[in-house]
Order: C-alpha cells, then structure tokens, then sequence
C-alpha cells in the first residue's frame, strides 16, 4: 500500500474525490445565490463521503487515492474559503479561524505525499472524531455565512478550536506510527 501508482488517478473512490475540483471551479460562480451555493456546498460534501465510503467498502483505498482526496478536500474549502473572503463576507482573521485544520494539516499531508518511508507505513487515514466534529462545524459556519446569521461568530470560534484539536490529533497519530516499527503488508509480495 505504499506505492502511487497512474492507475489509481482513476479508480472509484479517487473519480468520486475529483468531483470536487470542478465543484470548487464552480463556487466562486454561484456565491451570489445562497441556495445554490448550498448545493454546491452539499455536493462537495457528498462527494468526500461517498470516496472514503467505497475506498473502505470495496477495499479500493490507496496512497495515491488518499492523496487525490486530501488535495482536493483543501482545495474546495480553499476556494470556498478565498471567495467568502474577496466577496468581503469574512474577513482575513475569520479565514484563518475557519481554516485552523486545513493550515495545521497542510505541512502533514506533504509530508505524507512526497515521504516513501511515511507511505510505506499502514496509516489510518480516517477521519476521527475531532476531524469530523471540525468538518461538520465548518461546514455550518459557511452556510450561517451565506445566510447571513448573527451566530456565525460563536460558529467560527467553535469550528476553530475544534479544527486544531483536529490538526494536533492527526500529527499525534501520525508521529506514533512514524516511531512504530513497519509492519509488511501481506498484500504485497516480498514485502
């Protein structure tokens, strides 16, 4: 499971994460209309479900597929998080509020993508509880923006505590498998 490989760029679960790059092509398009805003908003968020649903249930889970999902998952709430900001609905420190675990995983992820020694380790990729607690509020503190809510502020706070807990809860799982000794996989021969 360490290796990338061409082949996986297309495999279901990795098809399914790049749906989110015309998603977030399309954002900036529809940021004057909330309700299609959500839609796309919604999408997105299907779509990072439904890969990680069929990477586990058909055991179509890669490296090069994990990073395909991580890129593009970063790259939908970057746009997302740039137009809110140049349409002037949040601004620079809220950015960086919302966008607390993005900025503490980003470093992770490239160590992740570009270390062999890293991909040659079992890591367990999901997301826990934290990662998804963070997801979640981010996701409704976008939409109390595009609705204009007076409680996006307790939102944004929320979401960016919840988003380090989040990032530091990742580098911690990821430091103790660095420190663990590598276990071969049996799917791959001469491992």
């Amino acid at each position: 499971m360490g290796r990338y490989r061409a082949r996986d760029l297309v495999n279901a679960p990795t098809l399914v994460s790049w749906l989110r790059v015309p998603l977030a092509a399309a954002f900036p398009l529809v940021r004057d209309s909330p309700s299609l805003s959500l839609v796309v908003l919604a999408t997105a968020g299907l779509t990072d479900v439904i890969d990680g649903f069929i990477a586990r249930r058909w055991r179509l889970a890669t490296p090069t597929g994990a990073v395909v999902d991580g890129v593009t998952d970063k790259l939908f709430v970057g746009v997302v998080l740039a137009t809110l900001l140049a349409t002037g609905k949040l601004d620079v420190v809220e950015v960086l509020v919302l966008g607390t675990r993005e900025l503490g995983e980003l470093p992770l992820v490239l160590w992740l993508a570009l270390s062999p020694a890293a991909r040659q380790r079992k890591v367990d990729d999901r997301a826990n509880v934290f990662g998804k607690a963070a997801t979640t509020l981010q996701f409704a503190v976008v939409v109390l923006t595009l609705l204009a809510s007076p409680h996006k502020g307790l939102g944004l706070w929320l979401a960016g505590m919840v988003g380090g807990a989040a990032a530091l809860s990742y580098w911690l799982r990821a430091l103790a498998r660095a420190r663990a000794p590598i276990t071969p996989d049996p799917s791959r021969p001469g491992a």
